[in-house]
């Protein structure tokens, strides 16, 4: 059986360009000169036909729109059988405000991210006689598409931001950020949009896998503060950065995983400039640079 894997987004929130921004990277996307990203969201599939949607992106309709194996093959038929995600931030689950049209489909969350989405009613748009919600316990093994099995795991992370208090804890291990065991087969692949820290436990459990769809955000913890775009660190903002004696690179080196892929990458990151020395650097160690479109069969 074969696990195909559709990058749909590969930006952090904001994509590139952002909006608003007019650092380095967003200049030369708006420039063409270096490949817009939208953001962060991953499809998969075990038998290129169901497909299921890992977090939904702002971005959906038109990462849908641009994606020929999720589109409709008839009336109202699609080849998306479910959506899962995992976490409450906004480049998450905004765009479930996009699959509102009556389309049956399930959505997987743990209960802490359900709760997040019942506790704002305007995600009361998914009907629900015709969006199934699923929650999900971590260690459960569910079907998240035919062929398909997922198993959710606690990742460190920490709250949406627009959920924090005046104390953040950054590394919380809860429901509350997961990452995501898919198998297909005897083949294993993990996605990890979000992660604060790799610790033991994850390290043993990612050792082996045929691939991994990890955490990109930042090249270096102060980037933003660097660029004069803000005051938070990775840390912070609960990511790790790829370089630096703690960062991805050097947590990653004695792994024994098959293809490991950057995903969930912020505007800033030089590694989204093809001819960076970052770039080179994270490819030097392994590591594949997603981008829009890419799939990864395994």
């Amino acid at each position: 059986m074969t696990l195909r894997a559709h990058i749909l987004g590969a930006a952090a929130g904001g994509g590139l360009p952002q909006w608003n921004c007019g650092c380095e990277n967003c200049n030369l996307a708006r420039n063409g000169k270096i490949p817009s990203q939208t953001q962060s969201s991953l499809a998969v599939s075990a038998n290129g036909n169901d497909w299921a949607i890992l977090n939904a992106s702002p971005d959906i309709r038109q990462q849908l729109a641009q994606t020929a194996c999720l589109h409709p093959s008839n009336l109202r038929t699609l080849p998306l059988c479910s959506v899962l995600v995992t976490n409450g931030d906004i480049d998450h689950v905004a765009g479930l405000l996009t699959l509102r049209e009556m389309q049956p489909f399930s959505l997987f969350a743990t209960g802490a991210i359900h709760d997040v989405l019942s506790n704002n009613t305007i995600f009361d748009a998914l009907n629900a006689s015709v969006v199934d919600r699923q929650t999900i316990a971590t260690g459960q093994s569910f079907d998240l598409a035919p062929g398909l099995s997922a198993t959710l795991f606690p990742v460190p992370g920490k709250v949406p931001l627009y959920l924090e208090g005046d104390e953040v804890q950054t590394d919380l291990i809860g429901d509350q950020t997961v990452g995501v065991q898919l198998t297909a087969g005897e083949t294993t692949a993990y996605y990890i949009p979000g992660c604060a820290v790799l610790n033991d436990e994850l390290r043993t459990r990612l050792h082996g896998a045929d691939a991994v769809f990890f955490d990109g955000t930042l090249w270096r913890d102060d980037e933003m503060v660097r660029a004069g775009l803000g005051q938070k660190t990775g840390k912070r903002m609960g990511h790790m950065s790829m370089s630096g004696p703690d960062g991805t690179l050097a947590a990653f080196s004695n792994l024994n995983i098959g293809q490991k892929i950057f995903v969930h990458m912020n505007n800033t990151n030089p590694v989204l400039r093809p001819n960076s020395s970052e770039k080179t650097e994270a490819e030097a160690a392994g590591w594949i640079i997603g981008q829009d479109g890419m799939e990864i069969v395994l």
